[in-house]
């Protein structure tokens, strides 16, 4: 079994930075004590006049001083070695969320806005989660994987956070194209797709308001259907329309090149349509319990993760020495010890 090594807190891992100016600090400081000597008289004459002086005891006290600073500096890091491999299965579910950051999901007709809103909706579904594995799309003219299928929820979280119409530079609303991502990015498993029962587990959630510009999304969701995938829809935003705001928080609304005002409607229609072909449900934004509950229905089926565990503590023994290292840079003197200069093993 091969052993990992890994940190608990290895953030402390960047004042190792720090070693590498303190040998700086110790050339400068060897060359500078080197000029002011050369500046008080001949070198010889120096030497002469300072007998007791060690060189080389300064020497070994700059090397144990960074020796034991950087071994401390690694035993904060709280270094574990994982000593046993576990092979655990879990029961999940595989759910790719393909999220709408088109412009006109800026529209506020759902406060704080349509977007912000279906934010809330993807956070809230990841708090209800257990063991599934998660994906996330986003798209607008055209699909694009922000993250890949993992069951990492705080990264799936983080990233969520920072997601918006500003993340993708071709606007549009292309509901097809981040559905056959979505296809794509479910794990590859040929076993899987020849047995119908496995793939049971696996589910692609569009949030959108449903205006779609780009391609035939209805195509794409009779490709997904026939590889067992589930699509569910659901739909924000106003059937009779609004206008949509030139950033989140404006006042002033989005025009077209004649000056009339934009105005965006939830088509709900489409996205009912998407829902029966994928063979699952389509949930209206203030029903998000009931997604919830549809995506409760899919099949659990097995997943094998190997995983590290019972780590081994090391960081004694990096402190340990450490410390020890300093304890003995702090005992040598700069000067010759008088007791060891008697010392003479080779003359009688």
């Amino acid at each position: 079994m091969e052993e990992i090594i890994q940190f608990g807190q290895d953030y402390m891992l960047w004042a190792l930075l720090t070693v590498p100016l303190f040998v700086l600090l110790y050339f400068y400081s060897v060359a500078r004590r080197k000029s002011q000597l050369n500046e008080f008289g001949d070198s010889d004459l120096v030497k002469y006049l300072m007998p007791d002086a060690s060189i080389s005891a300064y020497r070994w006290k700059i090397i144990l001083l960074i020796m034991g600073w950087g071994l401390i500096i690694i035993g904060a890091a709280g270094p574990r070695i994982g000593s046993k491999l576990k092979e655990v299965e879990q029961k999940g579910r595989e759910i790719i969320i393909a999220l709408d950051v088109s412009n006109s999901m800026l529209a506020e007709d759902i406060k704080p806005s349509r977007i912000e809103r279906a934010k809330q909706l993807i956070s809230r579904m990841v708090d209800e989660m257990n063991n599934d594995k998660i994906g996330l799309i986003i798209f607008a003219g055209d699909a694009y994987t922000q993250i890949p299928i993992t069951d990492d929820y705080p990264s799936v979280k983080m990233f969520l956070a920072t997601t918006g119409p500003e993340m993708v530079s071709k606007q549009g609303t292309a509901i097809g194209s981040a559905i056959e991502l979505a296809i794509r990015s479910f794990p590859s498993d040929e076993q899987s797709i020849k047995n119908d029962e496995s793939l049971k587990n696996k589910a692609i959630v569009v949030i959108t308001d449903g205006e779609n510009h780009e391609d035939n999304a209805i195509e794409a969701t009779k490709a997904a259907q026939e590889k067992g995938i589930k699509v569910y829809t659901v739909g924000l935003g106003n059937p009779n329309g609004v206008p949509i705001p030139i950033k989140p928080g404006s006042t002033t609304k989005r025009r077209n090149k004649d000056g009339t005002v934009v105005v965006s409607k939830l088509n709900e229609k489409l996205l009912i349509d998407i829902a029966r072909e994928g063979d699952g449900a389509y949930i209206p934004a203030n029903r998000i319990n009931g997604l919830i509950e549809e995506l409760d229905k899919l099949q659990k089926t097995e997943f094998k993760k190997k995983v590290f565990a019972d780590y081994a503590e090391r960081y004694q023994y990096f402190l340990g020495f450490g410390f020890l290292l300093l304890f003995i840079e702090a005992i040598i003197l700069l000067r010759k010890n008088p007791f060891i200069k008697r010392i003479n093993l080779f003359n009688s």
